[in-house]
């Protein structure tokens, strides 16, 4: 008697980077549950939506996607829709009241429960949903499928203490809860042990990392001793907040060498008046400041922001300020969005709303100012020396021209010619750049070298291992049925 096959799974992921983070835990979880992820092309037994709050038309989004997913599931009995993530850690069960024919919805503190509410919804034959109110377990204790042979997430908190005015996030993630030193580094090293070249270490306010537990240079000593891990050759982490950015990272920056030299720290608005209105607890001089320590101490560096484009009551002077400051600021790279109200957040419902054809011409300008910007940086890079991390899935791997894509250590994407079948994504290469271009880097000469390592093994050989779960603290909470 021949053994059923196994049942087969899809995450589709939207939002930012702890989302990623996230669905690689919820693949770990179903993999190790006994489900495999489906083949390209191939109808998903399940489908795993993991949603996003923040960005614009977030729940039309959503709603569509499940439209879309209907017909299917009636053309495939059996076949299961799950959602998680903010949004439905904030529309809880209406999502079930709008789209009946989902199966179960769990949020962002109970990413564990989605096996059993699979299990459950299938012999009760009804839908579950169960909202955590607070932490059940940090996602990095949770089994994971990586997508990636050769860089990782790493989450040292989760959750955010910050009140800015445009965000939703805090309310539902939850407050800042950190993960002990020596818990990180544990999972650092199984990962190194893997093969991982390079990780990034995540958290909403990652470098306010360390106030649970009292030590507000906790974060700057776990870079240094991550960066000791023998074997990693990058450390990377995202994102800070310039209220909670202090001199001694700067140093574990300048001074672990496995530490990149890149920097992604959001800016939001160069003007006062805004960032007061944000509630964003730094000034554009405190902010500017600090680009101006980060330059002293690693000259090299590119650092990179996020900016918001016509908050409400941003007048023309207001937005004046920040051009001013991207232009002095000279970021290697941007995130510019376009405000639009998020329900639930206070900036939704404040007095001055901008008119969206305002808007769209303020962030003409703004991308404007910040290619040219870019594209004089990336052009003073021309017959400079990098080093690249082959990338899968990213820019080109073109077998015409000889050219593959990859992350130079500063974080600049790059193009550079080869022999496309000999090079491996996590195989790492040294070239001159010879065009630099507002959003990338172009290296046509043949690399300097090219070192073959274990993470383009392991890729090479298909190999995407599920870590299992790591040893943790479990964090009692309660949870909404519904």
């Amino acid at each position: 008697m021949s053994q059923p096959s196994p049942r087969t799974y899809e995450v589709r992921t939207y939002g930012c980077q702890m989302n990623v983070h996230d669905s690689e835990r919820l693949s770990g979880l179903l993999e190790d549950a006994g489900y495999v992820r489906a083949p390209a092309g191939g109808t998903p037994d399940v489908v795993v939506l993991n949603t996003c709050a923040v960005r614009e038309n977030a729940d039309n989004r959503l709603y569509g996607n499940l439209g879309h997913l209907r017909p299917v599931k009636d053309a495939h009995p059996g076949m299961q829709i799950a959602v998680g993530g903010c949004l439905a850690q904030k529309d809880r069960g209406e999502i079930t009241r709008r789209a009946p024919w989902v199966d179960a919805v769990f949020g962002t503190h109970n990413l564990g429960a989605l096996p059993v509410l699979l299990e459950r919804a299938r012999v009760e034959r009804e839908a579950q949903v169960e909202i955590a109110e607070s932490l059940e377990t940090f996602p990095s204790v949770l089994p994971s499928r990586r997508e990636s042979a050769y860089s990782a997430w790493v989450a040292i908190s989760v959750g955010c203490d910050n009140t800015c005015t445009f965000c939703i996030v805090p309310s539902l993630r939850g407050t800042e809860k950190d993960r002990r030193p020596g818990d990180v580094l544990a999972e650092v090293e199984a990962l190194v042990a893997q093969g991982v070249l390079e990780v990034t270490l995540l958290g909403q306010n990652v470098n306010s990392y360390g106030r649970e537990f009292g030590d507000r240079y906790a974060f700057g000593a776990l870079l240094r001793a991550a960066g000791a891990v023998d074997g990693l050759e990058r450390v990377r982490f995202t994102s800070p907040h310039p209220r909670d950015f202090t001199d001694d990272v700067i140093a574990a920056m300048a001074e672990t060498p496995a530490v990149c030299h890149s920097l992604h720290m959001p800016l939001q608005s160069g003007s006062d008046a805004v960032l007061r209105a944000m509630r964003r607890s730094y000034r554009r001089e405190r902010y500017l400041g600090i680009l101006s320590r980060v330059r002293d101490a690693m000259p090299d560096a590119a650092i990179t922001t996020d900016i918001i484009v016509g908050f409400p009551g941003e007048t023309e002077a207001d937005f004046a300020e920040t051009l001013s400051l991207v232009a002095e600021a000279r970021f290697a790279g941007a995130f510019t969005f376009q405000y639009s109200p998020r329900p639930g957040t206070p900036a939704a419902t404040m007095d001055g709303q901008v008119p969206r054809e305002v808007v769209q011409e303020r962030y003409e300008r703004l991308v404007a100012v910040q290619d040219a910007a870019a594209l004089a940086a990336n052009r003073a890079l021309v017959g400079s020396t990098v080093e690249v991390l082959v990338a899968e899935g990213e820019g080109r791997k073109d077998a015409a021209t000889g050219r593959r894509s990859g992350r130079a250590r500063d974080g600049r994407l790059v193009h550079f010619a080869c022999a496309v079948e000999e090079v491996r994504p996590g195989d790492v290469v040294t070239t001159v750049v010879t065009y630099g271009a507002p959003h990338h880097l172009v290296a046509d000469s043949r690399p300097l070298s090219h070192r073959r390592t274990a993470a383009g093994d392991a890729y090479e050989a298909g190999r995407r291992p599920v870590t299992p779960a790591a040893p943790g603290v479990l964090l009692g909470m309660p949870t909404v049925r519904g």
